[in-house]
Parts: C-alpha cells; structure tokens; sequence
C-alpha cells in the first residue's frame, strides 16, 4: 500500500491494532496513537530510552520523518517540531506548520491530545497529566497554533478512567480551588480520595479556552483496565516504564 492508502487500512494491512482518530480533520492532517501491540501482538514500547529498534523501524512505515521525541516534565512548554533541536526538548507538546514534520507525545495514563485547525494548516500534540493538565498545557498548545480557539478541532487519545483514577486533595485542590465547577469532574470515594475524570477535566479546560465543545473528540478508553490494548504507569510492574506514542503531522496536499 502506498502513503495515500489511508492510515487505517495500512495499519490492518501491517497487523498492527493503532487507533486513528474519528475527527471532521482536514484531508492534510495525518495523525494515530500506537497501543501497545504491534505486529502480530508483539510488545511495541515507545519507552523513556526512546523506542527500541523493533518500534523505531515498525513507526517509520508510517511517518514521513523522525518525530520531534520530547523530555516531558509534566510541564506547559511547547516546542517547534519545525525548529532544528539540538537534544530532546524540555516540553510537553509540539507544534507544526511544515508539512512533514511529526509531532508526538509519550503516555501511559496521561492523556494525549491532538489540534488541528479547520483548514489543515497547522497541527499540535500535547501530553496532559494531571499536573500539565492544572497548570495549563492545553491552553497553551492553542496559544502555540496561533488560530481562534473556535477554529480549533481537538482529538483525546487513551488515558486512565475516572474509575480508576484515585486521587487525593493535592489533585482536588489544584483543579477545585481556582474552579469550583471542577468539582463536576470528580467523585468522592473514601476521606480524602477522589476518582479523577481526566477526560472532563480536559474537556472544560478546553471549553473555558474557547474550544467549540462539539469539536472534541476522542476519549473514553481506559488505559488501566483494558491491560491488553495499553500500557498503564499506575498498573505497575513492566507497565511502569513503557509508554505508547500518540503523532500527528501534516502530509503534502
């Protein structure tokens, strides 16, 4: 299959059970989120070292180039896939206008989450823990589009579920003491300790940023309780260090 066959079809054509988003994205925009299976259900991990030899080859079938890998720190910086990178960025998310160039982010619970514009002139990826996700990240990978929020389309990847997410008053208090509308999105489980509904949590972020609520789409998957389709940090043991990769670029018209 060639590199205008759809995404979709060449990843079942591969063997590979990748996720391509269902979004009203322009015909430019190229984007998937890896699970942790690869061909034939091989173990394919995106890891902190970096992806090994086996993914690294199996991702650049289907990518134009090397994306732009980040050091993520749970942070709101976003970086230029379109710069030259001396290193690995300090960032949590990217930005691109060059068709061709691939943004991408790592997880294993947190909640990745792609931009476009309507048009398909610009793209973004944006890594959104809890930590990114309070201080801002998402509104800042707007801000790095340089578009009108209403001109934003928005796509969530898997992250962990609000059945699984246990939180304290630390998490609680970071979202709640500013907002108290946050406090939709969290449900009381014991003194102390709520279940965390990241994918709201993003939803009313982006929504208070301008974002069309019909715009967003994406979300609903559980990377802690769907053991064989994700990685989990907080599942623990192998898990803890591998990470799936979530990308997206603009392909040449």
């Amino acid at each position: 299959m060639g590199a205008d066959t759809p995404l979709a079809a060449r990843f079942v054509s591969a063997g590979v059970d990748w996720i391509v988003p269902d979004w009203p994205a322009a015909p430019t925009v190229r984007a998937f989120s890896t699970t942790r299976n690869g061909v034939a259900g091989r173990a394919v991990d995106f890891g902190r070292a970096g992806p090994n030899a086996e993914a690294h080859a199996l991702l650049n079938a289907f990518v134009p180039r090397e994306p732009l890998w980040l050091a993520q720190a749970h942070g709101t910086t976003i970086a230029s896939a379109d710069i030259v990178h001396g290193n690995t960025p300090d960032a949590d998310g990217a930005v691109s206008r060059i068709p061709g160039n691939v943004c991408a982010v790592l997880s294993a619970d947190c909640l990745p989450v792609l931009f476009t514009d309507r048009r398909g002139t610009v793209v973004a990826a944006a890594h959104a823990g809890w930590r990114g996700l309070a201080a801002g990240v998402l509104e800042t990978a707007i801000g790095s589009m340089q578009t009108e929020p209403a001109d934003v389309l928005a796509w969530f990847g898997q992250a962990i579920g609000p059945g699984a997410f246990e939180v304290g008053v630390d998490v609680y208090r970071a979202f709640c003491d500013g907002d108290t509308g946050a406090k939709a999105c969290f449900v009381a489980t014991r003194e102390g300790k709520w279940h965390a509904d990241l994918y709201a949590l993003a939803r009313r972020a982006l929504a208070r940023a301008g974002v069309d609520p019909t715009a967003i789409r994406g979300g609903g998957r559980c990377t802690y309780a769907e053991r064989s389709a994700f990685y989990s940090y907080r599942r623990g043991g192998p898990d803890r260090a591998a990470r799936m990769a979530t990308l997206i670029w603009l392909a040449q018209e």
